[in-house]
């Protein structure tokens, strides 16, 4: 059965993303959510984003709300941030497969990658 998942790495500060908004959209003509959840005190989400019969194939977009994650912290950061909203756009082709979209991030910048 196939899944997608995430986790959030703090890049900045060495620790996972604890906290942070993730809005997953299908993107099929119109961009409609279809999921939302939070982080939890590891980074990761406590279930999939989507899986078996919810997960087809098709375009996505998963969104992270880094800056709310970033302001709750009290840096000193100018406004606007330069990260904030991540928007990962990806396609999911097979859905018997896992597909795991992790992000890492700092204030600065932000890198993902299809993980396993």
């Amino acid at each position: 059965m196939g899944r997608l998942t995430t986790h959030v790495l703090d890049t900045a500060n060495g620790k996972p993303g604890v906290g942070i908004a993730v809005t997953v959209y299908r993107l099929d003509g119109e961009r409609r959510e279809i999921a939302h959840t939070v982080t939890n005190h590891d980074g990761r989400c406590d279930k999939p984003l989507l899986e078996g019969a919810a997960l087809e194939a098709g375009k996505y977009e998963i969104v992270f709300a880094a800056g709310d994650y970033f302001r709750a912290m009290g840096l000193n950061l100018p406004e606007p941030l330069f990260v904030d909203e991540v928007a990962l756009r990806f396609g999911i082709a097979n859905v018997d497969q896992h597909y795991h979209v992790p992000l890492l991030v700092s204030p600065w910048s932000y890198s993902t990658y299809r993980g396993s």
